[in-house]
């Protein structure tokens, strides 16, 4: 057939030619493989390709992968033409000569005489951490990394080994191995290695292995008989390997270096050696925190300490100078004290000790507020100070560097330099450790720092500072100095206000006097005051006003009033304290026709207002926030919460230190440390809404705010007043709140995807380590937990071996089923015992059966059930042995745990005791019940237990009731009838159930055991519990010490499935790409690595991503609905996908939070806002609606 010529194809200029399908007469159109080129027409066989002897896989191996020198790629001159670009380049033959060393592991070392100082000698010498970097070692002796990882340092470097969680030597490696359960080397080995999907094989036991010939010959041409030493020689090298199996295994392989090099130890650093390490504990019961004595004077303070770091101008209080004398010996301290005691002056004199020792100091806050606030107090004091906040980064070199702990947290898991010269570490409000969100930063924190870091704490006055600075001491292995005190510098006097006009501006009452004093005088006063002015259907209702609801007019008065008459008496500047920021506004602004400044202070007002926010440009100066706060300031009145402008908060802030803020309305934020004291605090409300609802201020809240109240130097005494608008509050409610303790300090520890992942890719850090040092487990004492196994496995192996022969085969399963039946039975009195059934049964009459340590199945009858619901107690008529009155157990104390249906019945002549019994004494509930007189029986019964009465005859009342219980005991020998608790109690729950049908079947298998008729069988059931009682606490101290207590456990697990799910980490629990991406993210992790790896971000512009990403940092419900644009709503539409996907996931992992509640903390009530400041706009037009 003819070739068909066919027009170009397009781009590529290809002809087409026709290729015949066999006989079938059906063509196809085929491209030519070399364009340009004729070619004959093509056809098919009619019967398809002949037969081949070749393989088509080998064909295929053959030609591209062994012999793949035919492909196009390698034709020099097609290849270089068509795709490569041929680039001249310089051949430097001496580079290929050139080689990296590995680095020296060992060096020279002079000898010099030490009294004339002429070299002796020279000795070899290792070089220990030569090859050690941020990428291998946790070691401090690490290479430094890169200038520009000094500071922050990299999330592919290992953070230095945290305190007091040194490596084990193999002497504490082999300690703690004792500890733990043997390895059954046939069932617990891996198969598979980490990472690797597949193992070895151990299935087949019964393998061979093949015998390989031994040529000895061959061993003996290799062998250098030269080579052989001495005897004397011998002895020398096993010595020198038996001390080198004595140096402690090291961070990296790279540490292992020469064995023959000689130690560089000089005898005196040998003897420093052997002297006790500072972190080191001196002894077992020694305490780690050690509370220090602030009442007595320290006299010798001057000749303690002769040359001073930092001196002020005024004599520092005893708990100061304590303080000081403890940094000076570079121990770490834990300063409680209230507010404005001078703690700051501790944390000064550890920034001028660590200029002296030319270190570096770590100040970190809970808030930015109170950062910026230390940075200019700093500055101003020691110049050489820098500012990291995820704001703004200054001076980043300097000695001293004041930081929030989550900067600080990140730069320890990143390894940062600046950790390599750290001296002080001083924490600021430790109390904020309480904060639910945020608290878990400190733990880490804490838990993270080198040893060679010490630590100040400053906090207010905390009832549990002892046991949080034990716990501290005891992670990090070194004292922790308690210094606290409950001295004011500045006394307190807080007053209840009902004043709200001229007439009652005066109304003000004395709550509490400066000496702490709680005076209930000033309470009625204050309750006579507002009843006056109330009407009698108000009055009817009582003091209390718990809502404290007033009208904007009336809370204008009441405003009006009170500053009017502290502005007369002098007590401005005045701080109230407000739980809104809408009432914090609305407070400010109803004062607008009140004027506190004079003309001088309002010049110094405009020009340093007007200097502070030249930096803006001249749209930003005219928002409407600014221009409040302009009008507002010059009257002397400022708000300061979380919604002003941060350089609005800084210039208030800077104001009302200068004394020209006369009225701050604030919220609780102003008082977390910012160190800015007033004459007087005023609490417009003591409720405030905490999240979940409204509550009262806690104790440790309200001294924080009080606190503030006194400047010290300038006032005898502060004033806090507490406004009473709509009422008096409660008495006992304002008595716990500024008598009551502070709030004790508690763990907030949670697992984080970050803290989890931030381990995972350092392999010498565990999780469940951090976990173990949390203060959530402070209460764990593993030290105490390994002493006592290492003593019940020394009486373990003194213990006869059991006999478990013949007849006795089966004890131990005997023992393990009435150990069972035992539980069960417990397990089934409590149920019947919270029962309202239950309750009944068990009442004045009933018979029981008792079986305990005095009685072994004896029939007793209930005379008395106590009240208490916790530990609730039977007295009961029980018959016994005629001389066991006094219950000396007869032989049965040997048997506690002996299952024995059949009741007691006396050898010889019956007696009686009265015993109260608890719930675990009562061994069944009988259906019999007997007319007793519960009152004759115990008064006859006490009675006779009086040594003048002790051989008077029993009653007639208790004679009858022990005769009773003998004649049912001799006509019921085996068993009596109890009650049923599904059937007769009806108690119908699954647990009482199944715990019924297990009892029954736990007793009908007793009857089958042959150890039972044994003649040996009492005595070595004695054995069997004895042994075993040991092996069940050995167990049960196992457990508490090891990894599977931890109470974060479970939840750890979850969290695991989740990462590996989302390919975060592989099955090994090895860092994957994505799983690096979320450690460099401090919060919502998983959210931002899914939307960066899903590209979502990607196709939006700069201003769209800032407006879509303000969803992670609102948290306020809004009832605006936002006009965006169809990207934007694209955008939301994503991010609520992957956060529904995510949380769908955690939830079938088995993390208790719904999906439905992750998906909720995104809110984007901001995302217009953002978006239009994005752009550069004033504001947003609401009037508008962006198109597409």
């Amino acid at each position: 057939m003819d070739r068909i010529d066919v027009p170009p194809a397009g781009p590529m200029d290809l002809p087409l030619s026709l290729l015949e399908m066999g006989c079938s007469g059906r063509f196809e159109l085929i491209t030519h493989p070399i364009p340009g080129q004729a070619l004959p027409p093509q056809s098919t066989l009619p019967h398809g390709l002949p037969p081949t002897s070749l393989n088509p896989e080998t064909e295929v191996e053959k030609r591209f992968l062994r012999d793949p020198a035919w492909l196009p790629i390698h034709d020099t001159d097609v290849a270089f033409q068509k795709f490569l670009k041929v680039t001249q380049r310089n051949v430097n033959v001496d580079s290929l000569l050139n080689c990296t060393a590995s680095p020296l592991h060992s060096g020279l070392s002079v000898v010099r005489d030490p009294t004339t100082g002429m070299l002796l000698d020279f000795t070899e010498v290792l070089m220990e951490n030569t090859g050690l970097s941020a990428k291998n070692s946790l070691s401090l002796q690490r290479q430094p990394g890169p200038p520009s990882e000094s500071l922050r340092g990299s999330n592919t470097n290992y953070p230095f080994l945290p305190g007091g969680m040194e490596e084990l030597t193999l002497d504490q490696i082999k300690k703690k191995s004792e500890l733990e359960e043997e390895i059954d080397f046939e069932n617990d080995l891996l198969k598979i290695p980490p990472g690797l999907k597949a193992g070895m094989d151990f299935t087949n036991k019964d393998a061979k292995v093949a015998k390989a010939e031994v040529n000895l010959m061959s061993l003996l041409e290799t062998l250098d008989i030269t080579d052989l030493q001495p005897e004397e020689e011998e002895k020398e090298e096993g010595k020198g390997k038996e001390e080198a199996s004595k140096i402690p295994r090291t961070n990296s392989l790279e540490d292992l270096g020469i064995k023959d090099a000689v130690s560089s130890s000089t005898p005196a650093e040998k003897g420093k050696e052997e002297k006790s390490k500072p972190g080191e504990k001196p002894e077992e019961n020694q305490k780690w925190a050690i509370p220090v004595d602030v009442t007595s004077p320290c006299e010798d303070f001057y000749k303690r300490i002769p040359n001073l770091a930092f001196k002020w101008p005024f004599e520092l209080d005893v708990f100061q100078k304590q303080a000081v004398l403890r940094l000076e010996a570079h121990d770490s301290v834990f300063v409680a004290a209230h507010t404005s005691a001078g703690k700051t002056v501790v944390a000064e004199y550890a920034i001028a000790l660590s200029q002296k020792h030319m270190t570096r100091t770590i100040y970190t806050s809970p808030i930015k507020a109170l950062s910026n606030q230390k940075f200019r107090d700093f500055k101003n004091t020691f110049g050489d100070v820098g500012l990291l906040t995820g704001d703004v980064q200054l001076s980043p070199e300097s000695s001293c560097l004041i930081m929030t702990t989550e900067i600080l947290r990140s730069m320890l898991y990143n390894g940062s330099e600046v950790i390599r010269d750290l001296e002080w570490v001083i924490f600021d409000e430790v109390h904020y450790i309480n904060d639910a969100e945020r608290g878990v930063v400190w733990e880490e924190v804490l838990i993270m720092l080198p040893d060679h870091v010490s630590i100040i704490l400053l906090s207010a006055t905390v009832p549990n500072a002892l046991e949080f600075s034990e716990w501290i001491g005891r992670i990090k292995k070194r004292h922790i100095y308690v210094i606290s005190t409950l001295k004011r510098p500045v006394p307190l006097e807080h007053y209840l206000y009902t004043g709200n006009s001229t007439k009652t501006q005066k109304e003000m009452f004395l709550l509490v006097d400066a000496a702490g004093n709680f005076l209930t005088k000033g309470y009625y006063a204050a309750v006579d005051a507002k009843k006056e002015r109330t009407s009698k259907h108000a009055q009817s209702f009582g003091t209390k006003n718990t809502s404290q609801n007033t009208s904007a007019s009336q809370d204008r008065a009441v405003w009006l009033t009170l500053l009017h008459f502290l502005s007369q008496r002098q007590q401005t500047p005045v701080v109230a304290f407000t739980f809104s920021r809408t009432r914090c506004d609305e407070n400010a602004r109803s004062l607008d026709y009140m004027d506190l400044t004079s003309s001088i202070e309002k010049a110094e007002i405009h020009s340093f207002f007007q200097k502070s926010l030249s930096r803006l440009r001249g749209g930003d100066r005219q928002l409407p926030q600014i221009l409040l706060m302009r009008d507002l300031l010059k009257r002397g009145v400022a708000i300061h919460h979380s919604g002003i402008l941060p350089i609005l908060k800084e210039v208030i802030e800077m104001l009302f230190s200068r004394g020209l803020v006369k009225v701050l309305f604030a919220t609780e934020t102003f008082a977390m440390g910012v160190n800015m004291p007033a004459r007087t605090v005023v609490f417009d409300s003591i409720r405030k809404h905490d999240g979940t609802g409204f509550r009262n201020l806690l104790p440790g809240e309200y001294i924080q705010m009080a606190g503030r109240a006194g400047r010290r130097g300038l006032d005898a005494t502060g004033t806090v007043m507490i406004l009473c608008k709509a009422g008096v509050h409660e008495m006992a409610d304002l008595h716990v709140m500024m008598l009551g303790k502070p709030t004790v300090l508690q763990s907030q520890f949670r697992l984080t995807y970050t803290m989890i992942l931030n381990l995972l890719r350092v392999e010498a850090l565990r999780v469940t380590d951090m976990m173990r040092r949390s203060f959530s487990e402070s209460h764990r004492d593993t030290q105490a937990h390994e002493k006592k196994i290492i003593q019940l496995k020394q009486t373990l192996s003194t213990l006869s071996p059991l006999d478990t022969e013949g007849q006795l085969s089966d004890m131990l399963p005997y023992y393990h089923t009435v150990t069972e039946l035992r539980v069960t039975t417990e397990a089934l009195q409590r149920a019947i015992l919270e029962s309202v059934n239950g309750l009944k049964a068990l009442s004045v009459g009933r018979v029981i059966v008792v079986n305990n340590k005095q009685h072994l199945n004896a029939l007793g009858v209930i005379l008395q059930v106590s009240n208490d619901s916790v530990n609730r107690t039977f007295t009961a008529l029980i018959i016994c042995e005629k001389g066991n009155e006094e219950g000396d157990g007869g032989g049965h104390a040997a048997l506690p745990h002996l299952y024995n249906t059949a009741l007691f019945v006396p050898e010889g002549p019956c007696s009686h005791t009265v015993q109260k019994l608890k719930l675990q004494d009562i061994m069944a509930i009988t259906v019999k019940t007997l007319k007793v007189i519960p009152d004759r029986i115990i008064d006859n019964y006490n009675k006779r237990q009086q040594p003048r009465f002790k051989l008077d005859p029993p009653g007639q009342a208790i004679s009858t009731a022990a005769q009773e219980l003998l004649r049912l005991a001799e006509a019921n020998p085996g068993s009596m009838a109890t009650l049923d608790p599904v059937n007769d109690l009806q108690l119908k729950s699954v647990d009482v159930v199944e715990g019924s049908m297990r009892l029954r079947v736990l007793q009908d298998s007793l009857r089958e055991f042959n150890c039972i008729h044994s003649p040996t069988f009492g005595e070595q059931f004695a054995r069997v519990q004895e042994r075993m009682s040991v092996e069940d606490e050995l167990d049960r101290l196992r457990f508490l010490v090891s990894d599977q207590s931890l109470s974060l456990l479970p939840e750890y697990h979850q969290r695991i499935k989740v990462l590996q799910s989302l390919q975060y980490v592989d099955s090994s629990g090895a860092v994957q790409l994505k799983g690096r991406v979320a450690c460099q993210i401090s919060s919502h992790e998983l959210l931002l690595t899914e939307l960066l790896f899903e590209n979502v971000l990607s196709p939006l512009a700069p201003e769209e991503s800032a407006a879509l990403l303000s969803c992670l940092v609102f948290t306020q419900n809004t009832q605006v609905e936002p006009h965006i644009t169809n990207t934007l709503q694209e955008g939301i539409d994503k991010v609520l996908s992957v956060a529904q996907r995510i949380g769908e996931l955690q939830r079938e992992c088995g993390i208790p939070q719904t999906a439905e509640e992750f998906v909720g903390q995104f809110k984007f009530g901001l995302t217009e806002v953002v978006y239009c400041w994005a752009r550069g706009m004033q504001k947003p037009n609401k009037k508008h609606k962006p198109g597409n």
